[in-house]
């Protein structure tokens, strides 16, 4: 960048379900990066949607500096959209999980191919960069795998990750009318982006283990099959599903594109 070149400006939006144990880390990560002068992009909003904690999650990203979005109805999907539409006007939505195995000082990684024109989702693989023992799971290798190559067989698109954290523009992922409120939010996205002509890229990036508390996904195996068929199920509708919008979320999304024009 350029002396003078104004940057692209991001929200960071982080759902989370009883995350106290690691979330005020996680949110501190994210504003050394932001006060970082090297960042190439602005990061001006920390989202943390809290999505029914009975836990202090939302007391702790507080207190760390993050602004706080209740969204009491439950899916991993429905917070991130309720963080997006809450996000307010940015150039770029940042996505990453409250349990700190992504790593924010990554940021720059998966914002470089944006930034040079050469993709417009960019996702970031643990399998290509490196994972610390523990913190994936053999059910999620098997489930990402899975997952990889149906996108690959359907959509042409080569993943080896369906990763958590990832950089879009926020007006390319408004526009992909993402109908999926369950752990299929993010596979849905590489699909939609896929059939709106949007070039999907990845990039290494490296995974911690989890600093507390409890994976809503790994934790037990029949979680890990329910959100594995919710990902399966999600691939399959979202190739074909141009169904209208649930009336809360489409009136939600009209309401925030009149705000911000």
């Amino acid at each position: 960048m350029t002396t003078g070149e104004k940057r692209l400006t991001a929200a960071v939006v982080i759902p989370c379900l009883n995350e106290e144990e690691s979330i005020g880390e996680l949110v501190a990560e994210i504003r050394a990066i932001a006060d970082d002068a090297e960042n190439p992009v602005e990061i001006v909003n920390i989202l943390v949607v809290d999505n029914g904690s009975s836990d202090s999650t939302a007391r702790v990203a507080a207190q760390a500096g993050a602004r706080i979005v209740t969204e009491p109805t439950p899916g991993y999907g429905r917070a991130c959209l309720s963080g997006v539409l809450a996000s307010g006007p940015v150039d770029l939505i940042v996505l990453m999980d409250g349990d700190r195995c992504d790593r924010p000082a990554e940021l720059p990684l998966l914002v470089a191919p944006l930034l040079a024109g050469e993709a417009d989702l960019v996702v970031g693989s643990r399998i290509r960069g490196s994972f610390e023992p523990g913190s994936l799971m053999p059910q999620q290798i098997v489930g990402n795998r899975v997952a990889a190559f149906l996108v690959k067989r359907f959509h042409g698109v080569s993943l080896t990750d369906i990763g958590p954290f990832r950089v879009i523009r926020k007006s390319d992922l408004m526009r992909l009318g993402m109908r999926e409120m369950t752990y299929g939010w993010s596979i849905e996205m590489i699909v939609r982006a896929a059939r709106n002509d949007l070039t999907v890229s990845e990039v290494p990036v490296s995974y911690r283990k989890r600093s507390g508390g409890v994976s809503k996904v790994s934790g037990n195996v029949k979680a890990s099959l329910k959100a594995g068929y919710r990902i399966i199920m999600a691939i399959f509708r979202a190739r074909k599903d141009d169904s209208p919008l649930p009336p809360d979320l489409a009136e939600a999304i009209k309401q925030q594109g009149s705000s911000e024009r």
